[in-house]
């Protein structure tokens, strides 16, 4: 295994600043600095002790992180790094120790991970993450929790998680993932508490050279699915090794030769909406009825025993809650598969508005270079401009929880009218 941030792509910055962190962190272990002073591992402590060799162990290093970056940065991908760099027995990452590879496999006991599946992160399994948190590390080093689309923590579980953060056990570091540090996105008191990393989009080249090396994907196929992506290395992925992600991604570019008046606009629009879904049905149906068969199992469907049936029968509130999660699953991965679909329009007409101002820029959609070319000069850098804002815009309202046939309507009149 190689060192723990190599597939952390174009963000040598980062990189950095984490494996810094992760030697001063190092450091406040060895010199047992957090028995004496818990605020130690704090960025602000006082009078931080000395660890051997006069390092200061409290440099570089403090209890609670924000990532941020747009998708597809590696904003998870940091922080499971980070971690894992944590609970290294050499405090560097180095990718061959246990802690490393049980970290970066999901298996660390000291390492939980909170990764919404809903719409949301509630403050019932927010305030037992934190309670799990507070323990002391089994393994000796660190309690590190990561918390994935932190801007999905509702009000509630923020302020379980602030109180957290103002007083924070002394061998716990929190990692938050979040797309910025916009109050819209992650509390102004959580972030005034946190240091912060910020991460770019990867470079094309980056993220193809990872296929390459990583994947084994040929090296045209890698740089084609790297620049389709915009940069997201995971959905790069996809479209080099999924033929299916391929063909949703074909049917959605054929969008602006469908737009030929307003009946082929609703039509366009309920075959996007119609198709996100069934990627959705897809991606969740397996899952679905993987758990509620073991919900169902151990409410003790099946059983013959006395009381058997009675279970069943006052299980019908657990099954119920069950369902609602299910359903909250399903509404995101929608969502998720809606928005990728937007993103690739969003190229294509982007790659229509460079054409018409001659911007010397690589397309992002090069198989559609031709089509896209068409509609510049049909277009004109205004038109092309509105209709890459109908996008934009449409985005912008299923965040917001328009609903997203209706937003997906509005955008396709847009893109017809111009």
């Amino acid at each position: 295994m190689s060192d723990v941030f190599a597939d952390l792509v174009g963000q040598d910055e980062a990189v950095v600043e984490l494996r810094r962190a992760a030697t001063a962190a190092a450091a406040v272990l060895r010199a047992g600095a957090f028995d004496r002073a818990p605020a130690l591992v704090t960025a602000s402590a006082a009078e931080p002790a000395s660890a051997p060799g006069g390092v200061d162990p409290s440099t570089g290093m403090t209890h609670a992180w924000i990532f941020t970056g747009p998708p597809g940065s590696g904003r998870s991908v940091a922080a499971r790094a980070f971690a894992a760099a944590l609970q290294c027995v050499h405090g560097t990452g180095c990718g061959e120790c246990p802690g490393c590879h049980t970290t970066m496999g999901g298996t660390h006991a000291d390492v939980r991970m909170v990764v919404p599946e809903g719409l949301s992160i509630g403050v019932g399994e927010m305030r037992a993450l934190v309670l799990r948190a507070a323990s002391t590390p089994s393994g000796g080093r660190w309690q590190v929790v990561i918390i994935e689309d932190a801007d999905r923590l509702t009000e509630a579980a923020g302020n379980a998680l602030l109180k957290a953060i103002e007083e924070p056990p002394p061998r716990t570091v929190f990692l938050l993932c979040a797309p910025s540090t916009h109050p819209d996105d992650i509390s102004v008191t959580i972030r005034s508490r946190c240091r912060v990393v910020p991460l770019r989009q990867p470079p094309a080249d980056a993220v193809a050279e990872v296929l390459v090396r990583r994947d084994g994907i040929t090296p045209d196929v890698a740089q084609w699915a790297a620049a389709a992506a915009q940069g997201h290395v995971g959905r790069a992925r996809r479209l080099a090794r999924d033929p299916e992600a391929r063909k949703r991604r074909e049917a959605v570019l054929a969008v602006p030769r469908r737009l030929t008046g307003v009946g082929a606009a609703f039509d366009a629009a309920s075959a996007l909406i119609e198709a996100a879904e069934a990627e959705a049905e897809a991606s969740v149906t397996e899952a679905d009825t993987t758990e509620r068969a073991a919900l169902e199992t151990a409410l003790g469907a099946g059983g013959t025993g006395r009381g058997a049936a009675g279970a069943m029968r006052g299980a019908a509130g657990q099954l119920k809650e069950l369902e609602k999660r299910q359903k909250s699953r399903a509404t995101r991965a929608q969502r998720d598969a809606l928005d990728r679909a937007l993103v690739d329009l969003a190229g294509f007409y982007r790659d229509a508005l460079t054409m018409a101002l001659r911007a010397p820029v690589a397309p992002v959609h090069t198989d559609t270079a031709a089509l896209a070319g068409a509609g510049a000069q049909k277009w004109d850098a205004e038109g092309s401009l509105r209709r890459l804002e109908a996008v934009l815009a449409c985005r912008a309202a299923i965040e917001a929880n328009v609903k997203p046939r209706i937003a997906v309507e509005a955008m396709m009149l847009a893109l017809w009218k111009g």
